[in-house]
Order: structure tokens, then sequence, then C-alpha cells
């Protein structure tokens, strides 16, 4: 048999690719399951990050004339007071006006029912189905079962107790990320070739201003929400117009539907007032303040913030607030946009790529071995 025989090939993968690829499978899947049993401080994390980005324009504002280890503390203290305020202007008369509409409920229903006995559908109504009589009835039993509430606030006051832990948690998390964040991404950054490095940190200084931009703008958004809401209700005489132009405010942080909740909660307040007049108004007012919103006020604000199409940012949103409620659904935008930030990054990198090596001349034939000598052995 001739030593140049060639080798049969062998049939399908050999058995050590096979089993780097269950390893590989394996360790996918042990990686999502670890990643689902950490969900809550995995979030935690993501919050806290989002924060540390957020506050690290004050920070390093700040740090131009007092210690960064001062300016931390004073950018803190004021995120800490400011749920504090709200909680101080917005709880005390909710608990007291809150009692108040328990006592006074059956004197609204009947009113209610006083007004609709005026039209004549819901006269056929109430003759066929007792509609305003069952009304009455359950108006008159619910301050007898205000005591029942007991328990329902007690469940509230642990739900309250873990979200306080939870916030402590991710607020000396984000301590910790604005005060060492940067040696972090120095020290990743060390760890790539000088030209990737650029790229990488060219894209974080990006993802970062985009954070802050968008975070800044959605705060001066709400305020102009709350502003608004504040003068209008004060206008029309309807209790409460500071708690719930906070309300409205906060409400507005949300994407999207925001805007729309807090709108229908105002106008629900309005119904105990002066009924149907100024619900009339509010609700026109609402149905116009957020056309402008949406067409002068967010594009305006959010402009130079983030570039994200509405598409991508009702898909975001959506699944931001399915994974991690309200506070997905706040993060989604500015995530989608970091997305989008390194995915250009990624593009342009390949495209740059692309047009170093289309740049690059074809390589020159190296010259073959001289052929031999007439008088060299092995001629003819």
């Amino acid at each position: 048999m001739s030593a140049s025989a060639a080798v049969a090939p062998r049939n399908g993968p050999s058995v050590r690719a096979v089993l780097r690829t269950v390893l590989v499978i394996v360790g996918v899947v042990l990686v999502l399951y670890l990643a689902y049993l950490l969900r809550q401080p995995l979030g935690w994390i993501v919050l806290a990050g989002f924060i540390a980005v957020a506050l690290s324009g004050p920070v390093n504002l700040l740090s131009r004339w007092i210690r960064r280890g001062f300016a931390i503390a004073l950018a803190y203290l004021g995120v800490i007071l400011i749920p504090v305020a709200i909680a101080l202007i917005f709880v005390p008369p909710l608990v007291r006006e809150g009692s108040n509409l328990v006592d006074k409920l059956p004197q609204y229903a009947t009113d209610v029912r006083t007004y609709l006995d005026k039209s004549k559908t819901f006269r056929k109504l109430q003759q066929d189905y007792q509609i305003g009589t069952k009304l009455q009835d359950e108006a008159n039993k619910l301050p007898q079962k205000a005591g029942g509430a007991a328990k329902t606030l007690g469940n509230i006051g642990i739900g309250f107790v873990s979200s306080l832990f939870a916030a402590v948690n991710i607020l000396f998390l984000s301590v910790f990320m604005v005060a060492r964040g940067r040696r972090w991404v120095e020290g990743f950054l060390k760890l790539h070739p000088p030209d990737r490095a650029v790229r990488l940190e060219r894209m974080a200084d990006r993802i970062a201003q985009a954070i802050g931009n968008y975070v800044g703008g959605a705060l001066l958004q709400a305020t102009i929400a709350g502003i608004t809401t504040f003068i209008v209700l004060t206008v029309l005489g309807v209790p409460f117009a500071g708690p719930l132009a906070i309300l409205t405010a906060l409400f507005d942080l949300i994407p999207l539907v925001g805007a729309t909740i807090g709108a229908i909660i105002v106008g629900v307040v309005t119904v105990f007032g002066d009924f149907p007049t100024v619900t009339i108004i509010w609700t026109i007012w609402a149905i116009v303040y957020q056309q402008i919103e949406n067409t002068v006020i967010q594009p305006r604000i959010q402009s130079k913030a983030v570039d994200v199409q509405p598409f991508i940012v009702l898909i975001s949103v959506l699944f931001g607030s399915t994974l991690f409620g309200i506070a997905g659904a706040l993060l989604a935008i500015p995530v989608a946009a970091s997305i989008q930030i390194a995915a250009r990054e990624y593009w342009t990198y390949l495209q740059e790529g692309r047009r170093l090596a289309a740049s690059v001349p074809p390589s020159v034939v190296a010259p073959g071995p001289p052929p031999p000598s007439p008088g060299a052995p092995g001629t003819a």
C-alpha cells in the first residue's frame, strides 16, 4: 500500500466537539436559572446603576467646589429628602380626607342618585334593576366596614417595610457605584487593547450622557405637568390641589401611560366636587394638555436625550413593566437607548474593519524556487 494513500474521512463530529457543545448548553441553562433565582437582587443592581449614572452628573458638578465625598453626600441627601417632602405634603391630607370621604359617602351617593333620577334612561334602569337603591345601601354600609380595613392596612405596612428595605439596599449599592464606578470602568478598560478600550470608553460616556439627559428631561417634564395641574385645580376650586399635582407629576414620569393614569385619578376626585361641570372642564384640559405634552413639550425636552423609535419605546416599556413593574417601566427607555448606542458602536466597529480590510493592497505572490541547473543531480 502506498504511504501517500488518503486517510478515510471520519463521519460526524468528534466526541470532544459533542462534549464541548453539551457543556456549553448546560452552562447556559445553569446561568439562566441562576439569573432567575437572583432576579430580585439583579433588579436592584440595575436600578442602583441607573441611579448612580443619573447622579454622576450632579456629583461631578459639585465636586468642582467641594470634596467628592461631600458632593456624594449632598446629592443623596437630596434624593432622600424629596420623597420625604412628598410624603409630608401628600399623606396627611390623604389620610384625613380619606376618613372624611368614608363618612360622607352616603351623602355623596344620595346626591348622585338625585342627579341621576333626572335622567329618563337611569329612571328606566332604576325601575328594572334597582341600581340606585343598591348603590345607596352599599354606601350606608361602608362606614361600618371601615374597621375591617385593619388587616388590609397591616398587609400594606408589611409591603411598605419590604419596599423600604429594598430602597435602602439600592441606595447603598448606588453610593458604592458613584464612589468607585470610574475606577471600575478604568480597570475594565485596561483589560482590552488600546483601540478597543477607546471604543468602550466612548460608548460608556455616550450611555451615561443619554441616561443623565433622559432623567433631567423626565424630571422637567413631570415638573411642568405638576405645576400646570396645580394651577388648573386651584382655579377650578378642587380640594387637595397640591397633593394631586404631586401625584400627577409622579405618574407623568411613567412613559406612555403615566399621564393618562394621573389624569383619570384626578378626574375621579373632581366627581366629588362640583359635578359635572368641574369634571368636564378637567377632562377637556387633560386631553388638550396630553396632546401638547406629546407633540410639543416631550419632543423638545427629549430631542437631545435619547433617539429611540416610538415602537421600540412601547416594546421596551411593556417588557420592563412585566419584568420589574413600575421601576422597569421607568428604566425601559434609557435601557433601550443604551442598547441602541452599544449596537451602533458595534456596527461602526464592523464597518471600519471592513473598510480597513478593503483598503489593504493585495499581497504580492512570492516567487517560487529557481529551476535546477542543467548539471544538478536529478536532471535529465
